[in-house]
Parts: structure tokens; C-alpha cells; sequence
């Protein structure tokens, strides 16, 4: 029998049936929440628990009231009320699940991997720019992995890969994988996206494969001839580490994004920036009352970005983040 899920202080209800969590009854009702790993460890989806009980893998037992819901996991005992973060009005997700082809697999720097996909002829992919996908192994597990193209490439998907000690996927799988092998993907998944009908300059914030999601949004906010001011914020611990910094420059140098690399483990030859890649930001804007944030990578850096420019003044709703979360 299903559940009712009430958003507090709005007419908004839905359905949960039987097994499912709180974020996929809402998503299948036609609503989006923040979210990012869906498995309960970035916090993005995390909510107040206003009124009713349910349970999670994560937390046990969930009995409100409870400040700390995640409704990723939540799946309700009894009717909820729920305040999440945010809620918006959205198409109800329509995913689909597609047997790619590798296309091309290049190596720009010494722990990263660009893998490109082709779709099967006359498919398109419908997505949204900073929205990822997920890859399904051999043994039935997936990972998850930003899509770097744009979504007026849609015939295709281009993945930036991180090599993880003891990877299923990019240590494992993508070290056996050649031109022709076939890939079996499921898209789209995440709110990571530029606020649509927003004009605040955005402050676009990445560390490591972080910058994925930024590539789509800023290629997105180019070919649509976005108006609003993109601020791109890119850190690493070595140069090297910056695999596309050609390709961030000729955005800078166009006058599209300004672009600030950040190093926090930089060698005297390095003359930019030095640093933790969020502080760069703080010293660089006075107020972020007037901006909207878009963090991408690290957990521990999402997690301070909004801890630090709360205080600085940034309104906490003009915060969005996708933490890149391992699976083991």
C-alpha cells in the first residue's frame, strides 16, 4: 500500500509506493530535490523530517522530528511530511538504459581518462548540462560519472575518469576495454544544472574530474548564448593535475568565464594562484550575497565551499553541489 508524502508549508503531495525512497517517489511524481550520490554519503539530498517515521540503510530508523533526513534512502513506515531544501516542478524523469560503443580513449594526465561513447545510430541522449550517468559492471553494480559534452552533442557522451587504487571500473574495466566494446549506461541522473530563468553571475567551482560537469555547463551557457557572468574556479594539487587548462584558457581568453586555477600543492615554477580553491574565492569576492555557486568534486570541498560561503553571505538556496563520492 502506498505511503502519502507531504512537502511542509505547500500544496505538494505524492505518492511513495512500497519499498521505494522518498527522492525516487518524488522524481517519478514529476519533482526534483537536490541529490548527488544517491547513496546517502554528500548530503545533498538531506532534508527535515517534519512529521511520520521511516527507515534508511544509512541512519536506522528515522522518527520525526529529524533535521537530518536523507531522502535518498528514506523509505517511509507511514505518511511523511518532509521540508527538503528544495523542491521544484519538473517533467517526471525519463531515463533510459543504452548499450553504447567505445569510441576513443585518451589519457591526459598521468590518473585521468577521457572516454568517449558513441550512441547507437539514430539515438539521441536527452540531458541536461552537469547532469551524469551511470555504467553498469559486469557484476551488476554501476558507477556513476559526469557527462562532459554538451547536450547539443547528443549522439555521444564524453566521461572523464579518475583512476581510483583498487577501481572496479577505472582500474579494472577500463584498462580492458577497446574501440568497439560495449558499454551498458543508464541517463540522466542529477540537479547539478545552472538554475534556469536565474541572471546572477554564477561562480562555477571544481576540484580534480569536478571540471566534467563544468565543461557541459559552460559549452551549454556558450552555444546558448547565456548572458550571465561564469565564474570558473578550478582546483588541484599539481599542474599536471589541470588536464584541460589549454582548453579553460580559451574560455578566459574569449571573455566568456573568467578562469582561476587554484594549486594547493604547487612547485616554484607555478606563478597562479596558491591555495585551497574555495579561499580563493572568498578573497577574490567581497560578498556572494548576489551569486549562485556550483561546486563539483571533493566532498570535503563542497562540504566547506557551503559551510564558508554561508557565512560570507551566500544565500544558502543559491548553493548546489555534486560531491564526487568513491564506491568501493
Amino acid at each position: 500500500m502506498d505511503t502519502r508524502i507531504s512537502v511542509a508549508d505547500s500544496d505538494i503531495t505524492f505518492p511513495c509506493a512500497p519499498g521505494e525512497t522518498v527522492l525516487d517517489a518524488a522524481e517519478r511524481a514529476g519533482y526534483a530535490v537536490p541529490y548527488s550520490c544517491r547513496k546517502g554519503v554528500c548530503a545533498s539530498c538531506e532534508g527535515h523530517l517534519v512529521a511520520g517515521e521511516g527507515r534508511s540503510p544509512v541512519q536506522g530508523t528515522v522518527v520525526a522530528p529529524a533535521e537530518r533526513a536523507l531522502l535518498c534512502c528514506l523509505r517511509p513506515d507511514t505518511d511523511l511530511t518532509i521540508a527538503p531544501r528544495r523542491i521544484e516542478r519538473r517533467d517526471p524523469v525519463a531515463r533510459r538504459t543504452l548499450d553504447a560503443s567505445v569510441y576513443r580513449i585518451t589519457q591526459p594526465a598521468a590518473d585521468v581518462s577521457i572516454l568517449q561513447l558513441r550512441l547507437p545510430a539514430g539515438v539521441r541522449a536527452k540531458f541536461r548540462a552537469g547532469q551524469y550517468l551511470q555504467i553498469e559492471l559486469e557484476d551488476g553494480t554501476r558507477r556513476n560519472y559526469s557527462m562532459a559534452n554538451a547536450p547539443h552533442e547528443n549522439d555521444s557522451v564524453q566521461l572523464h575518469v579518475r583512476h581510483v587504487p583498487g577501481g572496479r571500473f577505472s582500474e579494472g574495466m577500463l584498462g580492458r576495454i577497446a574501440k568497439g566494446d560495449k558499454l551498458r549506461i543508464e541517463l540522466p541522473f542529477g540537479e547539478f544544472t545552472l538554475r534556469e530563468g536565474s541572471d546572477r553571475p554564477a561562480v562555477l567551482l571544481a576540484t580534480g574530474t569536478g571540471f566534467a560537469p563544468v565543461k557541459s555547463i559552460v559549452e551549454d551557457a556558450i552555444k546558448r548564448r547565456l548572458e550571465r557572468p561564469l565564474h570558473l574556479y578550478w582546483g588541484a594539487r599539481r599542474a599536471e593535475d589541470l588536464y584541460l587548462t589549454a582548453l579553460a584558457q580559451k574560455w578566459h581568453d574569449s571573455g566568456r568565464v573568467k578562469f582561476v586555477p587554484v594549486l594547493s600543492e604547487a612547485d616554484e615554477a607555478w606563478t597562479g594562484r596558491h591555495g585551497f580553491v574555495h579561499e580563493a574565492v572568498l578573497e577574490d569576492f567581497a560578498s556572494l550575497a548576489e551569486y549562485e555557486v556550483y561546486a563539483c568534486g571533493n566532498p570535503s570541498m563542497t562540504s566547506a565551499a557551503r559551510g564558508t560561503f554561508v557565512k560570507a553571505g551566500l544565500p544558502e538556496d543559491n548553493f548546489f553541489s555534486d560531491a564526487f563520492v568513491h564506491t568501493g
